[in-house]
C-alpha cells in the first residue's frame, strides 16, 4: 500500500512496495478519462495511474475491499458498509475478475502481468457486460468502449 502523505492532497504517497487494487480497478485504471465522483477523487486516481505507468514492476496486491483508488471516493463510506447494495454489487465486480482471471483474493502480481492478464482473460463482449455492465462510466471508459468495438469489427471479419 502507498504511504500517507500529508503533502501530496491524494492520500499517498509514491514508492512503497505494494498497491492494494481493487480487481475490477485493472479495467477502470486502462479506461479512465479524467471523470470522476469528485476532483480529490480524480486527482487521486491520475496519481495512482501515473504510479503505475512510471513503476510497471510495481507489485498490485488485487482485493475485493477498498483500495488505494476508494481512499479518496465520496461514496466510500455507503461503500464499506457491511449491509450496502453498492458494496455488494463493486465487490461482485472484484469477484468476477478475480474468477476470469483465475486468481485468489489476495494474489500479488506486477501491475504489467496482472493488466496483460486482464486484457487476455477479459476479451469477449460477455465478459465485459459481466464486470462493467452495471458501471456509471462505463459509457466514458475507454477499455469498455475498445474492446467492444474490437469484438464487433472481429465479427465482421
Amino acid at each position: 500500500m502507498l504511504k500517507k502523505s500529508s503533502t501530496s492532497g491524494t492520500g499517498f504517497k509514491a514508492g512503497s512496495k505494494c498497491l492494494k487494487i481493487r480487481a475490477h480497478h485493472l479495467c477502470c485504471i486502462q479506461g479512465f478519462q479524467g471523470y470522476g465522483y469528485s476532483p480529490i477523487f480524480v486527482t487521486n486516481l491520475k496519481a495512482v495511474i501515473s504510479e503505475i505507468k512510471a513503476f510497471p514492476s510495481r507489485l498490485l496486491k488485487l482485493v475485493s475491499e477498498c483500495d488505494v483508488i476508494c481512499a479518496s471516493c465520496p461514496s466510500k463510506r455507503e461503500c464499506t458498509a457491511k449491509d450496502s447494495i453498492i458494496s455488494g454489487r463493486i465487490r461482485s465486480m472484484d469477484l468476477v475478475v478475480m474468477e476470469k482471471l483465475k486468481i485468489k483474493e489476495g494474489t500479488i502480481m506486477e501491475a504489467y502481468k496482472a493488466f496483460s492478464l486482464v486484457n487476455s482473460q477479459l476479451a469477449n463482449a460477455s465478459d465485459i457486460t459481466e464486470v462493467c455492465g452495471t458501471c456509471k462510466w462505463r459509457q466514458k471508459c475507454i477499455w469498455c468502449t475498445c474492446r467492444k468495438k474490437a469484438k464487433i469489427m472481429k465479427e465482421k471479419l
